[in-house]
């Protein structure tokens, strides 16, 4: 089926789709909540640099872990996909909420965990449940939502930078935005469109495996993921050490560092969307490829220009963030145009679950790298990301000549 031989999406379908991505803004606001404050905490529990890594990985693997056993149990299929985004989000704020009487480093980092298990409820569902409301168009909708979740994973440096430098401010404050999220998401209805019912079923995964272009699609998606979080993990850290090598104070430069961080990935939310209209248009692996190459480049440039004039730090940090996220929304829609109907549940499952585990060596190594080599290359450790991504949406793009093309290009289910 065709973009022009479609029905027309059904009313209503705009205002449920910024429900849901304010839910997610507010919802995830809690994914970079102990991130945002890292220097706060290595004073506060003495904690080294990989002790500060474990934190955040410490949520990836919360994540991964959550959207298998949500899968697996098919929670968004026994209950409204709504109302699991919506006890996600409360137990992502009552764990954040923990950090505040934390006894060490030990007791947060399960604390971290048990965050990012909970946004697991938060994320897919809240997908799944938008794209029932869209056939055409899916790529700028899921767009939005990417978009909606980089703001609301930028939004602890905001709150950081505006409320100064004491980090229960910014735990209080995210865990009162991941609750309000929950309450939003039960506003409205799923789509008339719904998928059929799919569980994660490691059989059905080697199925979903042996189609090519579904695996070159989640190879993309991999270099992507490679390098997205540790960008976003540490750039706030990047920054603040960049502007004390400039000449800035300690205070004043976590401050600047806090608002360009909050400018950075909240610039990925306009990114995006771009890359959704990109991808509607123009293809999805050609807007994904672009992006891979503009973060990629970036990746590079960081390195360069660190402790350099911080107005040509802050532009290339920018323009990194716009990119970094901008080809996210379009590696799953791929993956729900060209996958099994029947298995599309399982292939973003797959996707994701693997996706989120490879970020874990990169936001490990980046502290360990800064000390052993600098910040002028440690960034570098990300770059093959882009690079295999790269690749793998060109390949695909050649492959799609044929009719699939029409599905890639028009959200067709």
């Amino acid at each position: 089926m065709t973009l022009s031989t479609l029905p027309p999406d059904p009313p209503g379908r705009w205002r449920a789709l910024g429900s849901l991505a304010t839910a997610e803004f507010l919802a995830m606001a809690t994914w970079f909540s102990a991130s945002a404050v890292v220097p706060e905490l290595q004073l506060r529990w003495s904690l080294t640099p990989a002790g500060a890594a474990l934190m955040t990985v410490a949520v990836q693997v919360g994540f991964v872990v959550g959207a298998v056993l949500s899968a697996t149990l098919s929670l968004a299929d026994v209950f409204p996909a709504r109302r699991v985004v919506a006890a996600g989000a409360a137990g992502a704020a009552a764990a954040n909420l923990g950090l505040l009487v934390a006894s060490g480093a030990g007791t947060a980092t399960l604390l971290r965990f048990a965050t990012g298990l909970c946004l697991a409820a938060v994320y897919p569902p809240a997908m799944k449940a938008m794209s029932t409301w869209f056939r055409r168009g899916r790529g700028l909708a899921l767009g939005i939502m990417v978009g909606a979740i980089t703001l609301g994973s930028a939004l602890p440096h905001l709150v950081r930078a505006v409320g100064g430098l004491d980090w229960r401010v910014v735990i209080v404050t995210t865990s009162a935005a991941s609750l309000l999220g929950g309450v939003l998401a039960l506003v409205g209805r799923d789509g008339p469109f719904p998928f059929p019912r799919a569980r994660f079923e490691p059989r059905q995964a080697l199925r979903v495996l042996a189609d090519r272009d579904v695996r070159l699609a989640s190879y993309g998606y991999f270099g992507h993921m490679w390098e997205l979080y540790a960008m976003w993990a540490w750039v706030a850290v990047y920054l603040a050490a960049s502007f004390e090598a400039s000449g800035a104070s300690p205070t004043a430069g976590a401050r600047a560092a806090s608002s360009v961080a909050f400018a950075a990935i909240g610039a990925g939310a306009l990114g995006s969307v771009l890359g959704g209209v990109l991808g509607d248009r123009c293809g999805r692996p050609l807007a994904a490829s672009v992006s891979l190459v503009a973060s990629g480049s970036a990746a590079v440039v960081a390195g360069l220009v660190w402790g350099g004039p911080p107005a040509l730090v802050v532009a290339v940090v920018v323009f990194w963030g716009l990119w970094v996220v901008a080809d996210s929304a379009q590696f799953s829609t791929l993956v729900t145009e060209l996958a099994d109907q029947r298995y599309v549940g399982t292939a973003v499952t797959l996707q994701l679950a693997l996706g989120y585990v490879l970020t874990v060596p990169t936001i490990w190594w980046v502290p360990l790298l800064v000390e052993a080599v600098g910040w002028r290359s440690a960034f570098l450790v990300l770059v093959p990301g882009p690079v295999v991504g790269t690749v793998a949406m060109r390949t695909l793009a050649r492959r799609l000549g044929d009719g699939r093309l029409d599905a890639a290009r028009s959200g067709s289910r």
